[in-house]
């Protein structure tokens, strides 16, 4: 879980009334005025956050949503929580306190929208695709899925049940492929690191997590007869604190400003 920025409450001093007060009383004076002002200040930090469970895959642009958001709403404070759409649904359902949530495909969503935890039905806000990643030079010559399955390559992929996973294995069948021997990490940005970090020859991931890696892997395009459309649904949860500011948020995430910033960011 990561929190946006907090504002944090003051105090003032009232003047001594006389010079002969004891430090004592003086003391427990101060301590009492901080504790006020920092429940004060905690309640209006409750009142105003707003958490965003989304996918691993969505981690940079509703970063930069998230702070393009809380500039329109006045003290607004963004948290977020990113990891496998499987993994944030299942938190939902066993009653993880969120506002928003949103997925990198439409059957997580379902899942929660089946446990009755929707306030109002998912829209699509975004679509992405599938890339293969590899060390900078690409030193093991890979061009194609075909490629990810020679022996002693060391491949990582999202594990089964998370989306870049099971977009994976749609892909390899598309190839008219098995699934080769691979790890399997926590998420798509766990899959990709393996690679940043040297751990692995390549990865599979979205085209969005190649781009916001930078020059730190190399992208190799997957064809499109081969590629599998991700489609990212959003919602409201149903206990919502600020079910107001949730939908809010979710328009933001809809508007040509929203959409704007995540064009910008790789995703269609």
């Amino acid at each position: 879980m990561e929190t946006r920025g907090r504002g944090y409450g003051h105090w003032k001093m009232r003047p001594a009334m006389c010079w002969r007060v004891s430090i004592v009383p003086a003391l427990g004076l101060l301590v009492a005025a901080h504790s006020v002002a920092d429940a004060a200040d905690g309640a209006r930090a409750g009142a105003n956050t707003l958490t965003v469970s989304a996918a691993a895959s969505l981690a940079d642009a509703f970063r930069t949503l998230g702070a393009a958001f809380e500039k329109t709403q006045g003290g607004a404070i963004m948290t977020f929580n990113f990891a496998a759409s499987s993994a944030l649904a299942e938190q939902i359902k066993q009653g993880a306190p969120a506002d928003v949530f949103a997925s990198a495909d439409e059957v997580n969503m379902q899942k929660v929208a089946d446990a009755g935890e929707l306030a109002a039905p998912a829209r699509i806000f975004a679509t992405n695709r599938l890339t293969i990643v590899v060390e900078p030079g690409n030193p093991q010559r890979i061009a194609s899925l075909a490629d990810l399955t020679r022996s002693g390559l060391t491949l990582a992929l999202a594990a089964p049940a998370v989306p870049a996973g099971k977009y994976a294995a749609e892909a390899f069948a598309k190839a008219k492929l098995a699934v080769p021997p691979a790890s399997h990490e926590a998420d798509v940005r766990a899959a990709l690191n393996r690679v940043v970090l040297g751990e692995a020859d390549a990865a599979i991931v979205y085209v969005t997590d190649a781009r916001a890696a930078g020059t730190r892997v190399e992208a190799v395009a997957i064809p499109d007869a081969h590629n599998v459309a991700a489609k990212y649904p959003i919602a409201v949860l149903k206990d919502a604190a600020d079910p107001k500011r949730a939908a809010a948020f979710v328009d933001f995430v809809l508007s040509s400003a929203g959409q704007a910033m995540l064009s910008e960011l790789g995703f269609q």
